[in-house]
């Protein structure tokens, strides 16, 4: 399993959150999601086939794009 960690400053609320966490865990592989609000950190555990370049398509489709 895979853990990583991205900087999303557009997380402002826990609906933010709340929307991260259900869209990235329909995602095929993901098994964890944690957003939090304070750092403006998403951290995704997740397994093949899911993939980095996916979980950032799908923050950047929902208008929660990765700064990097």
């Amino acid at each position: 399993m895979k853990s990583v960690t991205y900087s999303v400053p557009n997380i402002s609320c826990k609906h933010c959150t709340h929307t991260i966490s259900i869209e990235l865990s329909e995602l095929e592989g993901v098994t964890k999601v944690d957003a939090d609000v304070q750092t403006r950190l998403v951290t995704v555990s997740f397994d093949d086939p899911a993939t980095e370049q996916q979980i950032k398509d799908t923050l950047a489709e929902i208008n929660y794009p990765v700064v990097e």
